[in-house]
């Protein structure tokens, strides 16, 4: 049996192992941000699902899937995620509720899809919880920006064709286009973009002008979920295809030579099949 270790501190961060719930009479509450994974119920880790049954209330995303909160059934359950560019609560107010909650019902759990320290403004909630009297402890979870392309043989390394991989928002909090795709469309490094579909002529324009037309590209939407889809392409045909599939948020860019990988297991895979079909059809002919 796993045992799970508790850390009491004077200060502001605490580790989650078995917690009870905390009382609602705690003169402090607790914030624990907890990463659900990229979007499949059995990538959560089990330091997350133990942060969710220990919850007195959790504060879930549009990405992440409701069966999940099945590990915290006598938990307060709260969306405030974004659906279709509609907020149900806007960040401060998401702010508030967090501290609003914690001090009177105790323990929090804010969970979020992918990893919460990978543009999920996870950071910002635990410092703006911190400031205001809370506890806080922080539960990673596996990023969709490495493990959708990894659930598609696409690695974001590999040796002889990256040897660096690039995460970049595809919008900034100004909505434009990050100036480092930019940069990243220059080096020879796997270049991964969230939130970026909106943005994708724009991408794709950079990286033609650095004479990579024929780069291959992959575009998974909705990765690791049953409605998932992916297109592949290169640089110069992704467009279209993504037209042709009606590809939308949420999804992810890969753009490198790694694409090429998924292709290479396939056709080694048949190959391989082939030459034992070759070999048996021989050996029949001996017999």
């Amino acid at each position: 049996m796993l045992k799970h270790k508790t850390m009491k501190t004077e200060g502001q961060n605490i580790e989650i192992g078995s917690l009870a719930k905390v009382p609602a009479s705690a003169p402090l509450g607790l914030l624990t941000v907890v990463g659900a994974g990229p979007g499949d119920v059995e990538l959560i880790t089990l330091k997350a699902i133990r942060a969710l049954e220990s919850a007195n209330v959790v504060l879930y995303d549009a990405l992440v899937d409701p069966q999940l909160l099945e590990y915290a059934p006598t938990a307060e359950h709260i969306f405030v995620g974004k659906r279709k560019g509609c907020y149900s609560y806007h960040q401060d107010l998401i702010n508030e509720l967090i501290v609003n909650r914690a001090k009177s019902h105790g323990h929090v759990v804010r969970l979020k899809g992918g990893d919460p320290f990978v543009f999920g403004r996870g950071a910002e909630e635990m410092a703006y919880a911190a400031s205001h009297g809370l506890q806080v402890a922080m539960v990673p979870g596996i990023s969709s920006s490495l493990a959708v392309p990894a659930i598609h043989n696409i690695p974001v390394t590999k040796r002889g064709s990256a040897e660096s991989f690039w995460v970049i928002t595809g919008t900034t909090q100004d909505h434009k286009l990050s100036d480092d795709i930019r940069m990243a469309a220059k080096s020879n490094a796997t270049v991964i973009i969230l939130m970026g579909m909106s943005k994708l002529a724009q991408i794709v324009d950079l990286f033609m002008k650095q004479g990579k037309s024929e780069t291959p590209v992959a575009i998974i939407q909705n990765g690791t979920r049953k409605d998932e889809k992916i297109a592949i392409g290169t640089v110069g045909t992704i467009e279209s295809e993504v037209e042709r599939q009606q590809l939308t948020n949420p999804a992810i860019i890969v753009i490198g030579e790694v694409v090429s990988h998924r292709e290479t297991i396939a056709l080694a895979g048949i190959e391989y099949k082939a030459n034992c079909t070759t070999i048996n059809s021989v050996a029949g002919k001996l017999v």
